[in-house]
């Protein structure tokens, strides 16, 4: 059963510069109790497509359905069934506590306090912050302030999640016991997750169906294991030096797509390039080389999220936030 309905969705941003189409005859379906996550690099619809979602913002045109009822027709029916907690906004007011905070949002829901007391506590357990609940917000690291924020989309019991971004720039052992959390609600309470995110580990490992989405077109969807599959070629990694454009080898015949990243301090840039066979591989050495790069390593690595981004798109995550700003 599908508990997110999306159909020739599409948002146009008016400017005194003109028309900025932030998302283009997009086509969704989520199904109910499962972890499903809308992998794309900064700019590339993800916001929009979830504001939309949780009644925050209006398509120009197109449906969407959430639990069954029209996002546009029946916002008010959608908005008791939906929590939302994003990486970038604040958990709540910095001089109340925790505690207060999340007991402040669940009385926007009709929530009894010994309800909402109920479910702060359960949930302060489950993503380990009981301990901080009556400190007040601006007294909290980063971390425990984004579990209050991960908590607060929740307090509500909510039947759909949707998540932005919810372990962005979090420490590892935080964004471990979030990504935990969220796979025992799905698995355990039957809970949907939707995040929106582009980091890979998350479209990887926890999520059980994944849409690729850039300039605001849904380009793939299906699970990560399936889209992998769908790579199709080798992926060859290289250590580069010295860091430079990597652009010229997306003109080479038999490369399919190319992703960097650039140590600084090292002056060393990590190559991921899509190649067709063998000959193709010996040929990209010679090009770098001849571009005056050294090689300093090269080996073989089996496909990830970030190889199906590049197949569809031509670019790496990295490149094509460049390509959006």
């Amino acid at each position: 059963m599908a508990i997110v309905e999306v159909r020739e969705l599409k948002r146009v941003f008016k400017s005194k510069k003109g028309e900025s189409v932030a998302l283009e005859r997009v086509d969704l379906d989520v199904k109910e109790g499962e972890i499903f996550g809308l992998l794309g690099p900064n700019g590339a619809g993800k916001t929009t497509l979830i504001r939309i979602l949780t009644t925050l913002l209006l398509p120009t045109s197109g449906k969407a359905a959430v639990c069954g009822f029209d996002i546009a027709k029946e916002a008010q029916k959608v908005r008791p069934l939906i929590g939302v907690a994003s990486g970038s906004e604040r958990p709540g007011y910095d001089f109340i506590t925790a505690r207060g905070n999340l007991w402040f949002f669940s009385q926007l829901y009709g929530i009894s306090t010994k309800e909402a007391n109920e479910r702060i506590r359960e949930l302060s357990t489950l993503l380990q912050f009981n301990e901080h609940l009556d400190k007040k917000l601006y007294m909290l690291s980063t971390g425990f302030r984004q579990r209050v924020t991960i908590a607060r989309g929740f307090v509500n019991d909510p039947k759909i999640v949707f998540m932005d971004e919810p372990t962005s720039g979090l420490d590892v052992i935080t964004a471990r016991t979030i990504r935990q959390f969220l796979q025992d609600q799905a698995k355990e309470r039957g809970r949907t997750i939707f995040i929106a995110t582009h980091n890979m580990v998350e479209g990887e490992t926890i999520c059980d169906r994944v849409a690729i989405i850039d300039k605001g077109r849904v380009l793939a969807c299906d699970t990560p294991a399936a889209l992998k599959k769908q790579v199709g070629r080798q992926v060859v990694v290289m250590e580069v030096g010295p860091p430079q454009p990597f652009n010229f080898l997306n003109e080479l015949r038999g490369v399919s797509g190319v992703s960097s990243t650039i140590d600084n301090e090292k002056e060393l840039a990590t190559v991921r390039i899509l190649v067709d066979d063998d000959a193709v591989e010996s040929l990209v050495h010679r090009e770098l080389e001849g571009k005056g790069m050294k090689i300093y390593a090269s080996w073989r690595q089996e496909p990830t999220l970030e190889e199906v981004f590049i197949k569809f798109v031509g670019r790496g995550f990295a490149e094509s936030e460049v390509v959006a700003n």
